[in-house]
């Protein structure tokens, strides 16, 4: 029987789960999924996700795919009883056939990141963003941050011993922006490489507590060590917000 292939439009709170990737001895985003498509399908189902998030990452919108024998003619009831079985802190979106060779992960053309910092105390939002009692300097930030752009390789950024092929991504935005009382990074590239974003960050918050100098973000990427960058911020207050793909993958 012909496998027909389907992607996964989801949100998470990422805050109790490693990640999205299946752990051995750990709940992730993906093995909460796979379950609940399996017992709904009654067939055994496997995802590939857009990428991976990190333990405590966040989501607005994730994708991924998966392949079935079945040929789910209401998309629409399969999400609503996806959103009855699964917890709270995971909604599925849409679910929508695709071109039996899209991929998830590879046919992703753009991915958004932002990185939330809260400047007042929210008892509500404490797993959901990045606390600091003081304010840095976003005009510094914002002058390193356009560094970002014009660089390609960032291994400096990059989780050590790693086994990616390829250092190089195209960085096309990164600003950091007032919101009311946070501050919002906002970062768009091709791809990223693992705890890339949450190393950008740290070294530009250092940057803009004048802990480094502006010019020093031209030199930590040159360097290629992930020595010479800053902290990595902590997870919670990221989140993967948007990929984009080409619409002639999709079939509906």
């Amino acid at each position: 029987m012909e496998l027909k292939r389907y992607f996964v439009e989801l949100a998470y709170n990422g805050s109790a789960y490693h990640g999205w990737q299946r752990q051995p001895n750990a709940i992730s985003v993906q093995q909460a999924l796979e379950e609940a498509l399996s017992k709904l399908i009654s067939e055994t189902i496997c995802l590939v996700g857009a990428g991976r998030t990190d333990t405590g990452v966040h989501a607005r919108q994730m994708f991924a795919h998966f392949d079935t024998e079945q040929d789910i003619s209401n998309p629409k009831e399969l999400v609503f009883l996806l959103n009855g079985f699964l917890k709270d802190d995971i909604a599925i979106k849409t679910i929508r056939r695709v071109q039996p060779t899209a991929h998830a992960r590879f046919d992703a053309t753009a991915r958004d990141y932002e990185y939330h910092v809260a400047m007042s105390k929210d008892p509500f939002c404490a797993h959901l963003h990045y606390y600091l009692k003081n304010k840095p300097d976003i005009d510094l930030m914002n002058q390193a941050a356009k560094t970002l752009i014009l660089n390609k390789d960032f291994q400096c950024f990059s989780r050590s011993n790693t086994d990616v092929k390829t250092f190089l991504c195209d960085i096309k935005k990164a600003e950091w922006r007032q919101e009311g009382t946070s501050l919002v990074f906002y970062i768009c590239a091709n791809r990223f490489l693992r705890n890339m974003v949450r190393a950008i960050v740290g070294t530009l918050l250092e940057i803009g507590f004048k802990k480094r100098k502006v010019e020093e973000m031209g030199k930590v990427i040159k360097s290629k060590e992930r020595g010479k960058a800053g902290f990595s911020a902590p997870a919670h207050g990221l989140y993967l917000s948007r990929i984009e793909y080409p619409q002639n993958i999709f079939q509906d």
